[in-house]
């Protein structure tokens, strides 16, 4: 199947291509190529990308934020993963091993975990994802980096990859 380059239509809704994994709706046949046109809001962009990275709810992945700062999902939701993670020049393993590299030298493990899971779900292997981490070393400093690796020990023996 091929994509269309689609643009938004209004500042607050936008077209995507059809996505069997994603979606139910079938699509149209156009030129002898398959589409479907669905508006959607930022959030419900976003929230479908998140989810079909993180293989988890909007809703679980940001349980201990409601209480105290229920926009900063939202925020989070309409902005990445919305605008960006959406943008066809790079692709989503791509995305998630740079994503891997900044929270690593940022050493953000608990979000660091969360892309690790993420990259590992979208095709990257263990060892790209170690090699990252790896890699960042010669720009964070050993002590995060080790942090990162074992992070993503941690992931990987949760998922019984190691």
């Amino acid at each position: 199947m091929q994509s269309a380059s689609i643009l938004p239509r209004q500042p607050t809704d936008y077209t995507i291509p059809y996505s069997p994994s994603t979606m139910s709706t079938p699509p149209l046949m156009l030129n002898g190529f398959e589409y479907i046109f669905l508006i959607m809001s930022r959030y419900e962009k976003g929230k479908e990308v998140l989810e079909a990275i993180q293989e988890r709810s909007v809703e679980e992945i940001f349980e201990g934020l409601e209480d105290i700062a229920p926009d900063m999902s939202r925020f989070v939701v309409e902005f990445p993963y919305a605008e960006i993670y959406t943008r066809e020049e790079v692709d989503l393993k791509t995305r998630e091993l740079c994503t891997v590299a900044a929270l690593t030298v940022l050493g953000t493990v608990p979000q660091l975990k969360d892309h690790i899971n993420a990259a590992l779900n979208v095709g990257n292997s263990p060892t790209e994802v170690v090699e990252i981490i790896m890699q960042m070393s010669a720009y964070c400093g050993f002590p995060k980096s080790i942090n990162g690796v074992v992070a993503a020990k941690e992931v990987l023996k949760e998922r019984n990859l190691i």
